[in-house]
């Protein structure tokens, strides 16, 4: 019997992984994961990133053995690296899940013309969105740019119940091919050793996600319409990271999810979190159609804007330019409620959601950094920062992007946090020094640098 080999990238589970499970079902499944940062226009891995996927392979290696499938581990470009994991097992059938951004669809483009070519059975499936971006147009038959009639078309739509895993037993019983040694990669911190934080605050293991899943549905979901925007409490799923690794798939949180909202009638909880699976599926569907959304602007007007970058003001004041720069990375701005997210993400790998608007809001209108910038740092330090995500929520709030907050929406950080934050206990947790003389003086004055934005943008209109 010929081997199947099922090629994992961001579906990091066995549960209701279709690829998985078509592999399985000829009897002779084996796995392969390869670290691609060769193929061309493929993104490298931030650092808070690879530090997750270390731990997320060492689980899936694991649940795979259970089931009897080796995990086969390669570094090099997907399509070359996956003929010769194919060829050194003769396999006879390649299978896996599908992607959207177009480097890698061009990646899986060339490995089923060489698969026809080489006479390998090659089939990809559904299994990161709900919906696939090419089913889904306006009457008009044009993407979505808008969410709201984006969402409200697709909410309603039927899809497949989540699947259940491979039983044990079909794995390759050959001799497998030769695995790279995953200490070898070295995604993980060692000199220095930064991420002591991000080992306190995670389990990046798909059965960690199933529980903490369990969790907020359990409890936090009943008032999520309203907690979601407090920092200062445990209103929110943390769901993120382990949906962008594919550790959960949004098939496994829905039906969960729609399970949950028949015993909370009347409460608009989990109405509002499947919003926010919406709005990830929305942020999908825009890399899709715009596969440079994290270097161009999808609204052309803001390609005039004189927006900062680093370096830039080379001569200027330290406290100017990169200065600037760097003490909003590191949560040295003086604004409170600012430096308390960037010193969050910076320990924990993440920020909550209503302080990541506000501190974006901050570098780009406020202290005038081409929303790209910001970007860049987040896809570093995030352990959930994925493709879509990422860019496309930078460019919300830059309001170059689709459904864009009006570039005039500048988030007054101090109206936010009095409002998200009124005991000042997110601050507190992450500022201790707020009222002695070691924290910082603003970088900026609020009112000031909020005309000098509107000016900015008034440039372009």
């Amino acid at each position: 019997m010929k081997a199947s080999l099922v090629w994992f990238r961001d579906d990091l589970r066995t549960a209701d992984n279709p690829a998985l499970l078509a592999a399985a079902g000829d009897g002779a499944a084996a796995a392969l994961y390869v670290l691609d940062e060769e193929s061309a226009g493929i993104r490298p891995l931030g650092g808070a990133a690879k530090w997750w996927l270390h731990r997320a392979l060492e689980d899936l290696r694991d649940e795979l053995a259970a089931l009897g499938i080796p995990l086969i581990l390669r570094r090099g470009a997907g399509a070359g690296v996956v003929a010769a994991v194919a060829g050194e097992l003769g396999a006879g059938a390649v299978y896996w899940n599908r992607r959207y951004g177009g480097p890698e669809r061009a990646v899986d483009s060339a490995v089923k013309e060489w698969a026809a070519a080489a006479g390998l059975h090659a089939e990809s499936f559904q299994a990161s969105l709900l919906h696939e971006p090419w089913t889904v147009r306006t009457g008009a038959g044009k993407p979505y740019q808008v969410f709201t009639p984006f969402w409200r078309a697709l909410a309603d739509r039927d899809f497949r119940a989540p699947l259940g895993g491979p039983d044990a037993g079909n794995g390759f019983g050959g001799s497998p091919a030769g695995s790279d040694r995953l200490d070898a990669w070295s995604l993980r911190s060692a000199a220095p050793d930064w991420a002591g934080g991000l080992r306190r605050a995670w389990v990046p293991t798909a059965a960690a996600g199933h529980g903490i899943l369990a969790e907020f549905l359990a409890g936090p979901v009943a008032d999520y319409s309203e907690a979601r925007d407090r920092p200062d409490r445990p209103g929110t799923s943390r769901l993120s990271p382990y949906l962008r690794w594919g550790q959960l798939s949004p098939f496994q949180v829905w039906a969960a999810l729609a399970a949950r909202r028949g015993q909370l009638p009347g409460s608009p909880g989990p109405a509002m979190f499947g919003t926010e699976l919406g709005w990830r599926e929305f942020c999908w569907h825009q890399l899709f159609h715009h596969p440079d959304l994290a270097t161009a602007n999808l609204r052309p007007q803001f390609d005039g804007f004189p927006w900062r970058w680093p370096g830039a003001a080379a001569g200027a004041k330290p406290e100017t330019g990169a200065g600037h720069l760097e003490a909003w990375r590191r949560g040295r701005t003086g604004i409170p409620l600012v430096d308390a997210g960037q010193r969050e993400l910076w320990h924990t790998g993440f920020m909550h959601n209503r302080v990541r608007m506000v501190a974006a809001s901050f570098l780009v209108k406020n202290l005038g950094f081409h929303w790209r910038v910001g970007e860049q740092w987040f896809w570093d330090t995030l352990v959930d920062a994925d493709a879509a995500s990422n860019p496309a929520n930078w460019q919300w709030v830059a309001g170059s992007g689709a459904d864009a907050s009006p570039f005039f929406r500048i988030f007054n950080p101090e109206t936010q946090a009095k409002k998200f934050d009124p005991e000042g206990q997110y601050v507190r947790r992450w500022v201790p020094e707020l009222a002695t003389p070691d924290y910082p003086e603003p970088l900026v004055d609020l009112q000031e640098s909020r005309r000098d934005a509107l000016d900015a943008y008034a440039s372009i209109r």
